[in-house]
């Protein structure tokens, strides 16, 4: 994998493992993999190119944002989210990892006697403390108006 042509927008260092988009060795290798054996039953829009998406899913996963501050550049947050499912659901991702994993150990190397893996992602509630509030259903509001008794004007 070669991360030579893939820069970072803020660090453009030569020696920045780090990648914001897959090259054109990389893809030659993923790309197969990635693409969709499904029939399409009905005529519609052109299936989004896959390397986008892909591209978008490096980018969720190297800022940690969340999928509606997406790039538009990636697609529609909704295609790359269904796209990402359609991998995660057919093992597609996996293998797709297998392979990352293996070109990066292949060219950079891996430590495989130190290994982590962690990650929890949840809105946190803005001011709450405890548990949930139990909130109540909406009544409807009563009636408001002059009173229909007799004014005793003198």
């Amino acid at each position: 994998m070669d991360t030579s042509h893939a820069v970072a927008p803020a660090a453009k260092d030569k020696d920045d493992p780090t990648i914001w988009k897959g090259d054109d060795a990389l893809w030659s290798l993923i790309g197969p993999l990635l693409r969709s054996k499904k029939v399409r039953k009905k005529p519609g829009r052109p299936r989004r190119d896959d390397r986008e998406i892909f591209n978008g899913l490096i980018w969720l996963a190297r800022t940690g944002s969340q999928w509606a501050a997406l790039p538009r550049a990636f697609g529609p947050k909704s295609t790359v989210h269904e796209r990402f499912t359609e991998w995660v659901n057919d093992d597609t991702l996996k293998r797709v990892w297998e392979i990352l994993l293996r070109e990066y150990d292949a060219e950079i190397g891996l430590d495989w006697n130190w290994l982590v893996a962690d990650g929890c992602l949840v809105k946190a509630p803005f001011g709450k403390k405890g548990g949930l509030v139990k909130v109540n259903p909406p009544v409807p509001t009563p009636l408001t108006g002059g009173n229909q008794a007799q004014n005793d004007i003198s």
